[in-house]
C-alpha cells in the first residue's frame, strides 16, 4: 500500500457519520488497528531501505575509491571507471557519490517511506481523539436543545 492508497483511505475513514455518533465511536478501535498494521509495515520497509542504503553506501564507496573487484562491478552493471577517466580529488568524492543515480533513487525511496510513517503516525493520532471530536459534537447537540 503506498501513500496515495493511504490517503485516499483515510479520506474515507476520517468522516464522522453526524447521525449515528454512537456507531462513529465504535469505529475507533478498528481504525487504530487499521492504521496501526499500516504503519508497522512502513516502519519495516523503512528499516529495511535504511539497510540497503547502508549496502549501497559501501558498494558506492570500494567503487568510487577505486577497490572494488571487478567481476563485482559487472555483476552491479556499473562502468569500471566511476569518474569516467576524470581525475577526482579524495575529498571529492564524495559530492560525486552524493550526486549518484542509485544513492539519489535510494534516498527518495527512504524520504517517501518517512512521510508515509508520519502521515499514518498523524493519521493515528486523529484517531486516538476522535473520542474527545465526537464527545464535543453531542455536548453541542445538548447545548443546542437546551440540555
Amino acid at each position: 500500500m503506498n501513500l496515495d492508497d493511504i490517503k485516499e483511505q483515510w479520506k474515507q475513514d476520517s468522516k464522522i457519520d453526524d447521525l449515528e455518533l454512537d456507531k462513529s465511536s465504535l469505529e475507533s478501535a478498528k481504525l487504530h488497528s487499521k492504521y496501526q498494521d499500516i504503519l508497522t509495515d512502513h516502519l519495516l520497509k523503512l528499516k529495511q531501505a535504511n539497510m540497503q542504503k547502508a549496502m549501497l553506501m559501501k558498494d558506492k564507496w570500494l567503487w568510487y575509491q577505486g577497490k572494488m573487484d571487478g567481476n563485482r562491478i559487472k555483476s552491479l552493471g556499473w562502468e569500471h571507471d566511476p569518474f569516467d577517466g576524470l581525475k577526482v580529488m579524495k575529498q571529492d568524492q564524495k559530492i560525486w557519490l552524493d550526486a549518484d543515480p542509485d544513492v539519489q533513487a535510494m534516498d527518495a525511496k527512504i524520504a517517501l517511506l518517512e512521510v508515509t510513517v508520519n502521515f499514518t503516525k498523524d493519521c493515528i493520532d486523529n484517531v486516538k481523539w476522535r473520542h474527545q471530536t465526537i464527545k464535543n459534537a453531542i455536548e453541542w447537540r445538548k447545548f443546542m436543545a437546551g440540555q
